[in-house]
């Protein structure tokens, strides 16, 4: 029985395949997704039942409930299924390109730089520049410090455990700065800066969406058409080499887009952790290694875990609105911790 179904343009210049478990699983997904995209915004201070939320969601609802569901609530809904993706894609190149089942943008201290960047931006240029140029200042500090971290780790090559560590220690030198600088910051940029920096969606508009939106409809097509070459390079250099990759311009490539997704990311939704660990790995569970099935299973299992993060911490605690990160980073740390002390011999 063939497991996998075939796509081919009529004139040949395109052809790949899908296998069907993953497109089950993807459809599934889709569902599941858009279950709780009517669920979360149906619920909170204002309780507006699935159908009366779905009614407003396609223009036949109350003009109070389209004020709370498609003004307030839907576009923080959007933020965290795009910022739950991108997390959980970036993590999922990141582990494949370093060859390391620790590796995320949080955990190696991509996240940190971007925090660093975006905060300073927050701090400094809020009031004399657009938000729509705060993804690049993420985008910007990611990258630095992915260089200096690399460069770091490097000594006759980067070994998966020395590359966590520099990660970890640039991540807690990043993490100081930060503080530092909301220390030192006006109050009212330090209170916005620190509700950010612990992972909240809290406040978002569609101007968010339209701001994060180009640098994902960019980025994750490019994941996924690139994303293959890992399952190449997983073989070793030396055997992608042989079968014609090129390994460091695609290895180089792949990072740059990771840096990109992760900065984008953390510059909107802030430092919502463990989410880029957490989702590879489940995706890798239910579909396999293949990078062509597990980055975009990965992707909506991310935007899953933040919708649903979001969404108790939002509910849970009213009127509290807690950040999403705390409830990512409860679930997250312990997974982290079980995943170094099961590749303690790395």
């Amino acid at each position: 029985m063939n497991k996998r179904i075939t796509f081919r343009s009529n004139r040949g210049y395109y052809s790949f395949l899908v296998e069907k478990k993953t497109l089950t699983v993807l459809t599934m997904l889709f569902v599941l997704t858009g279950i709780f995209l009517v669920i979360s915004v149906g619920v909170g201070s204002t309780i507006i039942s699935p159908i009366e939320a779905m009614k407003t969601l396609f223009g036949y609802g109350f003009d109070q409930h389209t004020m709370i569901i498609v003004d307030l609530r839907l576009p923080r809904v959007t933020i965290a299924i795009l910022v739950g993706a991108a997390m959980a894609i970036s993590g999922g190149i990141l582990q494949g390109v370093i060859r390391n089942p620790l590796a995320s943008p949080d955990i190696i201290g991509i996240s940190g730089g971007a925090a660093f960047a975006a905060v300073t931006f927050i701090t400094y240029f809020s009031e004399t520049l657009s938000i729509k140029w705060l993804p690049l200042a993420a985008f910007l500090g990611a990258l630095s410090i992915s260089i200096i971290i690399y460069s770091l780790a490097w000594k006759k090559g980067v070994t998966p455990i020395r590359l966590v560590l520099v990660g970890i220690g640039i991540s807690t030198i990043t993490s100081s700065l930060t503080t530092l600088m909301i220390v030192l910051s006006p109050y009212s940029a330090a209170s916005q800066a620190y509700i950010w920096l612990t992972g909240s969606i809290y406040g978002s508009s569609w101007e968010d969406v339209i701001a994060l939106l180009p640098w994902l409809i960019i980025f994750i097509p490019l994941a996924f058409i690139c994303g293959r070459s890992i399952n190449v390079q997983e073989l070793g250099d030396d055997m992608a080499r042989s079968l014609g990759s090129h390994v460091q311009l695609h290895r180089g490539i792949l990072v740059i887009i990771s840096v990109a997704l992760a900065g984008s990311a953390v510059s909107i939704g802030g430092a919502i952790g463990f989410v880029g660990l957490i989702a590879p790995h489940i995706a890798r569970k239910i579909v396999g290694s293949s990078f062509g099935s597990l980055l975009p299973v990965a992707a909506l299992i991310g935007s899953l875990i933040v919708i649903l993060a979001d969404t108790v911490a939002r509910t849970a605690f009213l009127p509290l609105d807690i950040p999403a990160g705390v409830f990512t980073a409860g679930i997250g740390a312990p997974f982290f911790i079980y995943l170094l002390y099961r590749n303690k011999n790395f």
